[in-house]
């Protein structure tokens, strides 16, 4: 049972217990869930405090990790995000619409005095529920932070929406429930909006550098870096550059040079553009040669290469984009790059060699499916986000936590499309589905399918805690993020 201190001494003491055991632990904000649960339990053991208080302790520890950050956001880049509950539901003048209510300010709660109170300090604040609608603030750069003030249940709705979006925000629990004509801590709540660190800071706008990456991928760039598409075969791979997918493997290399390196205005050198077009050369090669080996006809919703120009055109195809890949690289000055490439490169082949080796029908363990995904996978997160950090100048710490990212998110990314495999009986990969229903011969498809989720859901847990030796904020940010885009969350 979830309980909330009942007196506001109390209430004020376990806060200030909290945010004084935060600062012993020099975290650095975004923090995952499970890292919060785990502060919990330790904070509650040390104190002897009871279990119940764990998820308003949640709150106040994420608060204590958030604030000097989000006193680094100037006032009018924060919104503060009221509920409708506080209102005197009894004498309450305003409107409430799609959005929220219409505050007519008379004074009959306190939604009035803190409203006020923001628009002092030059704070956006709005009254509504749920964090969906801020969310969506944040995604189009009018806000940067939030202080907002809800119910304990709703707290824990939205706090994985706050987590996974890395948003900068304070959370204040109201003193009670059931939504309507509810309290919160006022002088709390007050003591939080103006503050305000001399050192302000402007967050990186990750949609600004997905741009950046888009125009490196038109027609005209392509052909100023690629080899001149004079022929069939040139220009079949400078069409293959320009057609489908989601690009992740040149923005993570883009969006990690400017996280490190936090250019303003934001720009890249060619260093970086040609690293990111070769990363993407050595893709788009590896999806010819896979889409071959697996006799695959049809991706990103049109014919493949080889079933569009056969298989020993195809091929070419193929390896002419691995030249281009390494002829670019080989360009510029930094010569480690080429080496982090040649190595993902043999072990990916290593992981495709694997599963071509597999027969259908043939024993596989989930231990075995892993490790392919470690070969094949992996190297392809771990090289963009590599590549990125030599660019930038990255020290080996760096490389060494993004290592074993890489790890858990490209093994949770693979498991998460095993999942289509579920009603394939007959599919020719070795997939995690696969290995489970031998080990779990008796097992339905929603047991497997329960069974591949927690597995993916465990490396998705996995991939966050790898973050937490981070000491850059904007780079622990933009892999927070990008790890929810990535696997669709």
């Amino acid at each position: 049972m979830r309980t909330i201190p009942t007196s506001y001494t109390e209430r004020q003491r376990l806060r200030q217990l909290a945010h004084d055991f935060v600062n012993t632990k020099s975290l650095q904000p975004p923090v995952s869930l499970t890292e919060l649960e785990t502060l919990a339990k330790e904070l509650m053991n040390a104190h002897q405090l009871d279990d119940s208080l764990r998820d308003w302790l949640m709150v106040e520890l994420h608060n204590g990790v958030w604030m000097p950050m989000v006193a680094k956001i100037p006032h009018e880049r924060r919104l503060l995000l009221l509920p409708k509950c506080l209102r005197d539901s009894s004498r309450c003048e305003g409107e409430i619409d799609d959005l929220g209510l219409l505050c007519h300010r008379c004074g009959r709660c306190v939604i009035p005095n803190l409203q006020t109170q923001a628009d002092r300090h030059g704070m956006l604040s709005m009254v509504a529920e749920g964090f969906t609608s801020v969310i969506e603030l944040i995604r189009q750069h009018v806000v940067d932070a939030v202080v907002g003030v809800s119910c304990l249940d709703s707290l824990e709705k939205a706090f994985p929406l706050l987590v996974s979006h890395a948003v900068p925000g304070i959370a204040v629990a109201l003193n009670d429930g059931g939504c309507k004509d509810t309290h919160v801590d006022t002088d709390y709540v007050e003591k939080i909006l103006p503050e305000l660190n001399e050192e302000t800071m402007t967050l990186l706008n990750y949609d600004t550098v997905r741009e950046k990456v888009d125009e490196w991928f038109t027609a005209e760039n392509l052909a100023q870096v690629l080899t001149p598409a004079i022929d069939t075969t040139t220009q079949a791979s400078l069409e293959w550059m320009l057609c489908g997918g989601s690009r992740w493997r040149p923005f993570l290399l883009a969006a990690v040079y400017a996280a490190i390196t936090k250019p303003r205005p934001l720009a890249f050198p060619d260093e970086v553009m040609r690293a990111a077009v070769a990363v993407e050369c050595f893709h788009k090669a590896s999806l010819v040669h896979d889409d071959i080996q697996d006799n695959d006809l049809e991706r990103y919703g049109q014919p493949t290469v080889h079933a569009r120009y056969g298989q020993a055109m195809a091929i070419n195809i193929g390896d002419l984009l691995l030249g281009d890949g390494y002829r670019l690289l080989a360009s510029l000055p930094n010569k480690e790059l080429l080496g982090v490439i040649a190595n993902a490169h043999v072990s990916l082949c290593l992981g495709q060699g694997a599963e071509l080796t597999w027969q259908r029908g043939q024993d596989i363990t989930i231990d075995e499916v892993l490790q392919i995904f470690r070969q094949k996978t992996v190297p392809a997160f771990e090289v963009a986000l590599s590549l990125g950090i030599l660019c930038a100048g990255g020290d080996k710490l760096t490389a060494r936590v993004l290592h074993n990212y890489s790890e858990a998110l490209g093994i949770a990314y693979q498991l998460e499309d095993d999942l289509d495999d579920i009603s394939d009986e007959h599919t020719d990969k070795p997939s995690a589905v696969h290995a489970l229903r031998m080990q779990y011969p008796d097992a339905s498809d929603d047991d497997i399918k329960n069974k591949v989720s927690a597995l993916a859901e465990d490396y998705h847990t996995r991939a966050l805690a790898s973050l937490s030796e981070i000491d850059s904020f904007e780079l622990k940010r933009l892999l927070f993020q990008a790890t929810e885009k990535i696997l669709g969350k």
